[in-house]
Order: structure tokens, then sequence, then C-alpha cells
């Protein structure tokens, strides 16, 4: 770091603290980065990287890919002592404290960094120190270009409001504490960029990856529309939105690569992985499902900017990034959020009915196929996400139910309650904005951490007041407890029915297979299915069933066969050749399906309104 640029940034954060971050070296994935403490700790300072970020219920040590670090005070080397796995303390000084470290970034993920010739890309939580005891003050970064001719056109895109760089350029950037700092991600590189307005609120699209014939101008409409109505949700009266927005402006991050998909929310942006082939072509005017998919990927996101970003957990208010933080409510932050992504989608005209029923039809299915929503409610689901969601394995189906599908059929089924039990004076509308304006709203009131977390009860007491109900034994069957939701109940009185297309006599081993080039490999085994009878486990090999080959056929082989018939099936688990006798069972898997009798259904008016 230069010493002219020390001086002038250690005087705009006179107050606070300072920190310099330049792709030192992309070949070898490493950031440089400086943090200045202008005021550190008589004791010894203390500073450590969060052990996981924000929106990702795991912990990831990001401190492990810390590769060196070193203090120093006044032109002296300063000792400084590991304290656990992700903190160090560095022994008392006089004046100011400076600490420089590198971090290997090779992590092609939003939740991370990832660095190279190409692009660079990080998440504060994997980069920037917290110094403790000074989260609260302001915090100054200076992002400097790699060195070398070929990064000359390089630029930036991020959230994070400027000091005294341009928007889009290198130079320094302020976040008013350590909490904001690390929710605005920063993407380097030479990136296509695109802009729009949704209700007054500017809007920036950053496309990192290379997309021949890229309908730009489609997804920037598109995404405008999905903007535009959430906006309106929160804020129906209308008016002033932009003054009503909770952003000032919003930033969507994508990283474009031959195959992937991830998302994760900010405050003011959100960092997104997806695969070329779902982005819009030029003088292809239809909606590819790869698309659509893409699009409740934003929708979902984009929500969470004020479900999960302002409404929070009680719990994340603030947050301990230390530690896992424990909540039983990602039901409703996941769950309610995964609901709205698609039905905004149909509201901002995106989608029509019939590929909404699809979507719903789809979550119904997933959730119905694992014997594992009978032993864990989504609230325990939520409770352990850290332990089980995000760790999952070969018997996930068969041990958990997913707090985002089952959450957003709760969801569903909520809206629904509500509607049928107030004649449709009240809906799931009216409660999520009504969290928003308690809650959420004044969260981040003056930059602050000013706002309070919605706690368990406040949740259930909040619905009841909101809707005039009592819904304590809906909360207790179907959130705390593991009862199937009703829906073909609270489906049939606006014109719907649940039909099931099984098709009778059907044989099945009740398994998930996936494809190792010709090789055909057990992924999940579903409890009290034929293979589970029989003995086969996840992770075998099929062989052969009846003497024929098995590759990518299983389902063709299977077809010639009646339930109840016995078959012998060859399979290698690991390097041993096994022979299992499989009496086969009719194929259980849920094949609901939508069929609306009557208007106006679930697309129709009643759940198109913004009410």
């Amino acid at each position: 770091m230069k010493k002219n640029t020390v001086k002038s940034i250690g005087k705009l954060a006179q107050s606070g603290l300072w920190y310099s971050i330049i792709p030192s070296d992309p070949a070898a994935h490493l950031f440089a980065v400086t943090l200045h403490i202008a005021e550190p700790t008589a004791v010894g300072q203390t500073v450590g990287l969060p052990a996981w970020i924000p929106g990702s219920y795991m912990i990831r040590e990001f401190a492990r890919n810390v590769v060196q670090i070193r203090a120093e005070s006044n032109g002296r080397k300063i000792r400084l002592k590991k304290l656990d796995k992700h903190s160090w303390q560095a022994a008392p000084c006089e004046g100011p404290l400076t600490l420089n470290y590198q971090v290997y970034a090779w992590d092609l993920s939003v939740h991370a960094a990832h660095l190279d010739r190409t692009h660079s890309f990080f998440n504060g939580t994997s980069v920037f120190l917290r110094v403790v005891g000074q989260e609260n003050v302001p915090h100054v970064i200076d992002i400097q270009r790699p060195h070398g001719d070929e990064f000359d056109a390089w630029r930036i895109a991020t959230a994070l409001p400027t000091l005294k760089a341009k928007r889009g350029s290198f130079g320094s950037y302020v976040a008013a504490n350590y909490d904001e700092l690390i929710d605005h991600p920063v993407e380097m590189g030479n990136f296509q960029l695109a802009s729009f307005k949704a209700h007054g609120v500017p809007h920036e699209i950053a496309i990192t990856g290379n997309v021949p014939n890229l309908d730009l101008a489609r997804l920037s409409a598109d995404l405008r529309k999905i903007c535009e109505t959430q906006i309106a949700f929160f804020e129906p009266a209308g008016g002033k939105f932009a003054k009503l927005a909770p952003m000032q402006r919003y930033v969507f991050l994508m990283l474009v690569v031959g195959d992937g998909y991830g998302g994760l929310e900010h405050r003011a942006s959100t960092a997104l992985i997806c695969s070329r082939a779902d982005l819009p072509v030029k003088g292809k005017p239809e909606m590819s499902d790869g698309y659509r998919t893409f699009l409740e990927l934003c929708s979902h996101e984009y929500f969470h900017t004020w479900n999960v970003k302002r409404i929070k957990p009680a719990t994340f208010a603030p947050y301990d990034l230390q530690a896992e933080n424990y909540t039983s409510l990602l039901w409703l932050f996941e769950g309610f959020t995964s609901y709205y992504d698609d039905l905004m989608l149909l509201r901002s005209g995106l989608i029509d009915q019939s590929t909404y029923f699809k979507l719903i039809e789809k979550t119904i299915n997933g959730v119905l196929l694992g014997s594992g929503r009978h032993k864990q409610s989504v609230a325990d689901s939520s409770f352990d996400a850290w332990i089980k969601y995000y760790r999952q394995d070969e018997n996930t189906p068969n041990a958990i139910v997913s707090y985002y599908a089952k959450g957003s059929l709760v969801a569903l089924a909520l809206d629904l309650t509500i509607r049928a039990e107030t004649k449709g004076c009240k809906s799931l509308d009216d409660v999520m904005r009504a969290l928003w304006q308690q809650y959420g709203r004044d969260f981040y009131a003056d930059n602050a951490l000013s706002g309070r977390g919605v706690s368990e009860a406040v949740v259930e007491t909040l619905i009841d007041e909101i809707t005039g109900l009592r819904l304590k034994h809906f909360f207790d069957r179907y959130v705390r407890g593991t009862d199937d939701l009703p829906l073909a109940k609270l489906l049939t009185p606006i014109g719907i029915t649940l039909a099931d297309r099984r098709k009778p006599g059907k044989s099945s081993l009740g398994v998930r297979t996936v494809q190792n080039g010709s090789d055909s490999k057990l992924a999940n085994v579903y409890e009290g299915g034929a293979a589970h009878r029989a003995g086969l486990s996840a992770g075998d090999v099929l062989v052969a069933l009846e003497g024929i080959r098995v590759s990518n056929n299983i389902e063709t082989l299977l077809a010639r066969y009646r339930v109840g018939d016995t078959v012998t099936i060859l399979a290698f688990r690991r390097d041993e050749l096994m022979t299992f006798s499989v009496r086969l069972l009719a194929d259980v898997a849920p094949q609901v399906a939508l069929n609306a009798e009557i208007k106006p259904a679930i697309g129709g008016a009643a759940m198109r309104s913004a009410r």
C-alpha cells in the first residue's frame, strides 16, 4: 500500500477503520488485504473472520483461507496470537495497528470468494477481519485494481456506498458498520452491465461470463416486472415508491457458467450463479424451463430484501457470526419466500395460471416423496438446518423435510385458510405487510442496527391479530407437527381439485438413480420401497436385472414386470458383486396434478391481487 494512499484514507476514517483489498495474484487466486486500526484496544486488539455467511446456514470456517497474516505498529512488528480457529489477538501496542494478510479465493459459489484472471468476486465475510469492539464504527474500504495491462478495463459492481470513488470504479467505499460491510458483495472484471428503474429505484445487472446472443433487453424487462411487483406488494398504497422501498439502489450480480445454479440474498443486492443455457436468447421469445427457473431464483432472492434481510428472526438481530444462530422460523423466512417467488411471477404476468399450477404440483410431489416429512416438522427442520438441511446425504429424503418446500406449502395452506375463514377479507399478504411495517421497515434506520427481530411466539400472535382468527391448531399440526397439509380440502372450495396421475399397476424399485457414464448408481433408496426391503443401498451400482445389463434403461426393464413379481438384481457395492432378490412393489411416487374446474382458481383475481 502506498504511503499517500494510507494517509488520505486514514483521514477519512479517523473515527473508524479502513481496509484495502487488491487481487494481488489472480493466477494464484490471492487477495492482499490491509486493515488499519487507528485506535486498537489497550489490552491487545482481537480480530477475526466470521464462521458463516448470513443466508447460508452452515459453518464454513472462512479463516481457513487466510494464507498468512502479520501485524505492525509504527514500523515495529507486533506479535499475533491465534486464539481459536478464526480469531487472532495482537500484543498491546501504542498507536495505530496495521494488519496485512492474504486470502486464498477459489470457491466458485455465492458464499465465499473467487479470483482468477477473468474476474474477481468476494463476500466481505471471506476477506474482511472483524475488529472486536469496533463493529459499529464507520468502515472505509479501498478497492484496488490488480496490477497489469490486462486488467485496465476492469470495473466494479457492488451496492456498497461510494466515498471517493465513482460508481463502478476503483477507489474508496464506505459502510456504516461491520454488518453493512459484509452485506455488499463485490464483483470486479469485464462484465456486461444493464440498468433499469423499478418504481423510481435504480437497479443494475452485472453479468460475468460469456453469453452469446444474450437478450439483455428482455432480461432487464422481466426483472423490472418482478421488482416493481414486489415493491408495490409491500407498499400497496402507491405513491413515492422510491422513498418507501428498502434500498436506494439494487444490484444483481450474475456469474454465468456452463452448468450451475445458486443465489444468496443481501440487503441491496444478490449474488447469483446460473447456467448459460438458462438465459434468454435474442430472437427466441418463448420462455424455456431453465429461464423460468432462473427468474424464480431472482424473484426469491429479491423477496428476501424484505423477508429475512429486514424482517428477521430474533436470533439474527444482530447476528452472531462466530457460531450457529438457531431459529425455528426458517419455514417462514425461506418457505414463505419460496411461496411468493412463484406467485410474484404470476402476478407480474411472466407466467400463466397453467405454469403456476405445474410449479405447485412439483413442490407437492417433492414433499410427498420423502418419508422424512413424517419424522421432522418444518419448525424442527429450521432449527436443525445447520446440521441437516445444509449437510444432506443419501438418507435425507427418509429423515428430514425441507423448510423451503414444505414451508412454501404451509404458506399456501395458510393463505387459503385465511382467505376462506375471513371470506376473502384477509390473506397472507396482509400478514407479510404487517411484519414489514412492524419489524422490517425501520430495521436499518439511520444505518444503525436499530430494529428488532421476530420471535416464534410473536409470529403466531401477530397472524391471529391481523386475521382475527385463532390458528394455534394449524401451527400445532402443520408447523410444529408433521401432519400432511390438507391442500385438497382447501383448494376444492375455489374450484381446484388434486388428482392422482399415477399409473395403476406400475412396478417400482423405490429408488432415485444417477448416471455415471454408463453406470446406473442408486442415489437414494426410499424407505419402505422394494429396493429397501431387498437390502439394496444408496451407492450401489446396478449391473443387471434378470440377466439384462442395466445402464440408463432401468425404467424400460421394470416395465416388463408386474407388481408382485420377483426379479434378480446384480449390483456392485464398492468392489464386491452382490445378488439381490427383489419383490417389485407398486410405484408410490406421488404424481399429484391440479385441475381447475371453475374460475377464478389460484391464478384468478383472488390470488393475483396485491391485497
